[in-house]
Formats: C-alpha cells, sequence, structure tokens
C-alpha cells in the first residue's frame, strides 16, 4: 500500500522554526528572541478581549467590518480594499497561493524573512534570492533576479532580521522598474517604529497601481503577537481574490474586539513609540561601546555581528547569554551565521544584556 504524495515543494521546506521562548534550565528568563512589543499588551486591548468573553460561543464576524474600518480610521485608508488574516504570515500564504504556482519564481532579498520562500514553495513556486548591499535590500539586485517565470515580489522594509529599509523613493523607483504583471509585496510588520524621514509603509503606492500590496501586523508595535492578527491593504481585485481563498472565520472574535481597542488606545501607541526612540539608540551605542558591529536598524531590534574566534563569536554568546537566562534569535537559517537579533525590550532587560555582553566580551 502507498500513501498520499504531497507535492515535492512542500517537502522542500524547511520548517520555519520561532525565535526561542524558554531556557532549559527553571530560572527566570528574558525572552529578547521574537520582537514582541516592549511593553506588553494594551489595558484596553486587554480589557476587550476580557468582555468579549461571553460571546466566544457565536461566529465572529467573518467579514472583520468593524475591525477594518477601524484599521481604516486608523492609517487613512479604504475599509473595503483591506483583508485581514491570523497573522501576516497568513495573508502572505494567500498572496502566494493566489499569484503563484508550479514553473513560477518569487524573488526576496537573501537576508529577508523566511516565511517568503515558505509561502513560494507551499504554493509550489521556486523561491529566488537576491543579494543584498551591506546587509540591506538592494534594487538593483531584486531587478536583476527576475525572468519571464517571475510572478511576485516579497520585500520586508524595514526588512526582518536585518532591520535596515529601503526609502519611498527606492520602492517607487523598484515598481516603476518591474514588469506590471509581477505582484510586489511590501511587507511592512514595523512602520510603526520608523524613525527614518524618507520612510514609508507604502501605501501610497498601494493606491497607485494595481498590482502592489502592503501587509502589516498587530503582533510588534500593538502588542497582540498572541492572538496573531495581520492585514494587508490592496487594490480592489486584489482583496477580491485573497476574500475568495481565505477562512470564512479567520480572525477570532476576542482578537477582533482587542484590536478594534488598542487602535483607538493613542496613550499606549504614543509610549511604545517613545519607548524604542530612547532605548534602541541607547542600546547600539552601548553594543559598539563593547566593540560590536551593529546593523542600524530602523524596527524594534538590533542585528548584532560577532568576531569570528570560537571563543567570541555568535554561538558561544548566545550560549553564554543563555546561561545568563536571556534569549536573543539566531539567525544563522537567515544567512547570518555570525550574528544574533536582539529584541528592543525593557529598561531593566536592556541593561541586563548590555551587562552579559560586556562580560562575554571581557
Amino acid at each position: 500500500m502507498s500513501a498520499p504524495l504531497p507535492r515535492r515543494s512542500i517537502l522542500e521546506i524547511a520548517t520555519y522554526v520561532p525565535g526561542r521562548a524558554v531556557l532549559d534550565h527553571a530560572r527566570p528568563s528574558i525572552k529578547l528572541s521574537a520582537n514582541e512589543g516592549a511593553l506588553g499588551p494594551s489595558p484596553r486591548a486587554v480589557a476587550a478581549f476580557r468582555d468579549a468573553a461571553d460571546e466566544i460561543w457565536r461566529y465572529p464576524d467573518g467579514s472583520a467590518t468593524a475591525l477594518r474600518a477601524a484599521i481604516g480610521k486608523r492609517f487613512g485608508l479604504d475599509p473595503a480594499r483591506i483583508v485581514c488574516g491570523c497573522g501576516s504570515g497568513d495573508v502572505l500564504l494567500l498572496l502566494a497561493q493566489a499569484y503563484t504556482g508550479p514553473d513560477t519564481e518569487v524573488i526576496s532579498s537573501a537576508h529577508g524573512f523566511l516565511m517568503y520562500p515558505i509561502a513560494a514553495r507551499a504554493a509550489g513556486a521556486t523561491p529566488v534570492a537576491a543579494p543584498e548591499v551591506n546587509d540591506t535590500t538592494s534594487v538593483d539586485a531584486l531587478l536583476a533576479c527576475v525572468t519571464p517565470r517571475t510572478r511576485a515580489m516579497f520585500i520586508a522594509n524595514p526588512n526582518n532580521p536585518t532591520g535596515t529599509y529601503l526609502p519611498i523613493d527606492a520602492l517607487r523607483e523598484l515598481r516603476k522598474r518591474l514588469r506590471d504583471d509581477v505582484l510586489l509585496v511590501i511587507d511592512s510588520a514595523y512602520a510603526e517604529y520608523s524613525r527614518a524621514a524618507d520612510y514609508s509603509p507604502a501605501a501610497e503606492l498601494v493606491d497607485a497601481a494595481d498590482n502592489t500590496v502592503m501587509t502589516r501586523t498587530f503582533s510588534k508595535f500593538f502588542g497582540l503577537a498572541g492572538l496573531r492578527l495581520g492585514w494587508a491593504y490592496c487594490p480592489a481585485a486584489i482583496a477580491d481574490v485573497l476574500n475568495r481563498i481565505r477562512g470564512p472565520f479567520n480572525v477570532a472574535l476576542p482578537t477582533q474586539a482587542a484590536a478594534i481597542a488598542v487602535l483607538e488606545d493613542e496613550p499606549f501607541a504614543r509610549a511604545s513609540k517613545a519607548h524604542n526612540d530612547r532605548w534602541l539608540p541607547w542600546f547600539e551605542a552601548e553594543l559598539r561601546a563593547l566593540g560590536l558591529a551593529v546593523v542600524p536598524s530602523n524596527a524594534n531590534f538590533v542585528l548584532v555581528r560577532f568576531p569570528e574566534d570560537a571563543k567570541h563569536n555568535a554561538d558561544a554568546a548566545n550560549a553564554f547569554l543563555n546561561e545568563r537566562g536571556i534569549i536573543p534569535r539566531k539567525v544563522a537559517a537567515y544567512g547570518l551565521p555570525d550574528c544574533l537579533r536582539i529584541t528592543i525590550g525593557t529598561e531593566a532587560e536592556l541593561r541586563a544584556a548590555v551587562d552579559a555582553l560586556a562580560a562575554f566580551m571581557g
């Protein structure tokens, strides 16, 4: 007897391994591996989630009508062109499923988010990695990878795990030079943290074309990673396609309630932004003072490059930090074996990380 066989491309997927959440020992740990919001959840979101408990026997609004309206109001977007999903990874998979497939190619940058090649292979497409320049996505390198088989291009901006970004003018140039039949997906998961004057999440590119999509998430800045909510802003025709294939009730009722509440919590948003604006540059400066190379970040994490010698390399640093109860993110799977990615946590967490790395480097 023979078992059912999946598509060959499925078996070529390297399973996504998230940042480590716990250590083997029972001591308290500091988790700086998943880029979760440093301030935790909004109190208003928690209250809304709890208030929704009595309604969890009912199906959620399958169209997420109130949630899409709240997103549209917050960001000045047309709610009819917003599609919500179970995390932005869900939306990325839907886009690949809808617009790519066998005998097609999906391009992303060499150190881009691991979900892009996974989404491509899950759809039967071939992922193509474009080289980066100085740990930054390169427009010319992306375009050089385009072939007649190219159907989609995924770009994280700011990029995860490097924290680097492309200015909006560079994205405009990319869209201008890219074939009209190639879907351009701009993943702006870390947009709220940006401090760069020439940065934009790229909603204006979506409005200006029929082939560009912006994706966003509630997992980082808005502190709702455990509720799994992401969304896409699309041309009307693409929104229609995604709504045809997404799950009919793909955003849970309490998730919708909590997300609407956090969008209305302006004090929480201001505090989240102020915290990152203060402690990201402080942490970068402290790490550089220790002699470590730090990639300038436009997000809520830093990519730290370690020396090559066995005593001070990234694996040794990770083991040392773990012994101190600190969990960074190993990024060898991203093609960066000499680096660790470290989330901007609370002041106490960051000071503990600096003290531990000072002891390690000393």
